[in-house]
């Protein structure tokens, strides 16, 4: 029996829906976070247990890496926040059908566009 399965699969020409997208990139957002409060919680450490530790993080954030990756985690919280909340309206049965997830993956990543504007303009103020 001769099978038909495909022997080299190219990857670049599966094209998945944006709703594929989406989800793997907040499964990535919502490991960057995970990773990303470790360092946050020894910051916040670190600046309150002394003057000098307090003194060594308002330092640390003067820095224009330290500020990029400091936007990069809110950016990444904001991402991961309102596709949050699209998984779990589309949990209490709402937008479950393709058109629908399409519709609200879009909504999402307009909000989130939102979100990270008002994110850049608030920190470069």
């Amino acid at each position: 029996m001769e099978k038909k399965r495909p022997m080299n699969l190219d990857l670049g020409s599966i094209r998945l829906p944006i709703t594929s997208y989406v989800s793997i990139l907040h499964r990535v957002s919502g490991v960057f976070l995970f990773f990303a409060v470790a360092a946050l919680i020894w910051l916040f450490d670190t600046s309150l247990s002394s003057e000098e530790g307090y003194l060594f993080v308002a330092d640390l954030f003067n820095y224009p890496l330290a500020q990029i990756v400091i936007f990069s985690l809110l950016s990444a919280l904001a991402y991961h926040i309102a596709m949050g909340i699209r998984h779990l309206v589309m949990d209490f049965g709402f937008a479950e059908d393709f058109r629908a997830g399409q519709i609200s993956a879009l909504a999402a990543l307009l909000v989130t566009g939102f979100l990270i504007f008002l994110t850049s303009w608030w920190i470069y103020i």
